[in-house]
């Protein structure tokens, strides 16, 4: 039995709370079981240097920890004068993933930011803000489109993220920090709404892991993201 008493193909509770910020274009709480992200998606008029002149926009993220996100107090980047690595590969990963599923000709010569801002973390935050940070990132393209600023909606589909694992030699989905950090393999499956691959990372922990195995949590993972994607319908749909 795993530590939550969840099924091995069971997410944690997951909401995602939608208009909680009232300045920002889109923004979305978004929750895996104790993990909390926030996220806010700003327009910008103009786009980065590399991007100027060819008539299309600009998506990318911010990720940071607030202090208290973990057991105990962590320093702020800003306060240390850099990011980390581990914070630069994490922005990374959302930015590609949103632009993934999205036609930046249609947004024009814009950049829309998103800012994931983790406000309590319990295993896969970066997950959840993938998954939150589309919703926000909807909101803001329905934004833009309300207000008449673009034509239509960029997004061309559905993208969310979930983790998958190997916890005591049994694969699992979508995993909290008492897994994670006790997983023997772990993974980050990053899918569309029609089940294309964005991006998967996949390590061994504490041993390799087989073929089979590695199908055994791409199949929790499409199925785990195929139910995160329904909720980010319920999640637009007011």
């Amino acid at each position: 039995m795993r530590p939550s008493q969840r099924l091995p193909t069971q997410l944690r509770q997951v909401t995602l709370e939608t208009g909680v910020n009232r300045y920002a274009e889109g923004s979305c709480l978004v929750s895996f079981g104790h993990t909390k992200v926030l996220v806010t998606a700003s327009l910008e008029d103009g786009v980065p240097p590399f991007m100027r002149g060819r008539g299309a926009g600009w998506v990318t993220a911010e990720y940071g920890m607030l202090p208290r996100a973990t057991h105990t107090r962590g320093r702020r980047e800003a306060a240390q004068g850099k990011q980390s690595g581990r914070t630069q590969e994490i922005q990374r990963l959302i930015g590609r993933s949103m632009r993934a599923v999205i036609d930046v000709k249609a947004l024009g010569e814009r950049q829309i930011t998103l800012d994931c801002d983790v406000v309590q973390a319990d295993g896969g935050t970066r997950t959840a803000a993938i998954t939150g940070g589309w919703v926000a990132l909807k909101l803001a393209t329905r934004h833009l489109v309300t207000e008449g600023v673009i034509a239509r909606d960029p997004i061309l589909d559905h993208v969310a993220a979930v983790s998958c694992g190997i916890f005591e030699g049994e694969p699992v989905l979508d995993l909290d920090y008492e897994e994670d950090s006790n997983a023997e393999a772990d993974s980050n499956f990053v899918l569309t709404g029609c089940g294309d691959i964005v991006e998967i990372q996949a390590t061994g922990e504490k041993r390799g892991f087989s073929r089979a195995e590695f199908e055994a949590l791409f199949g929790l993972a499409r199925d785990g993201i195929a139910e995160l994607v329904e909720m980010q319908k319920a999640a637009i749909a007011g």
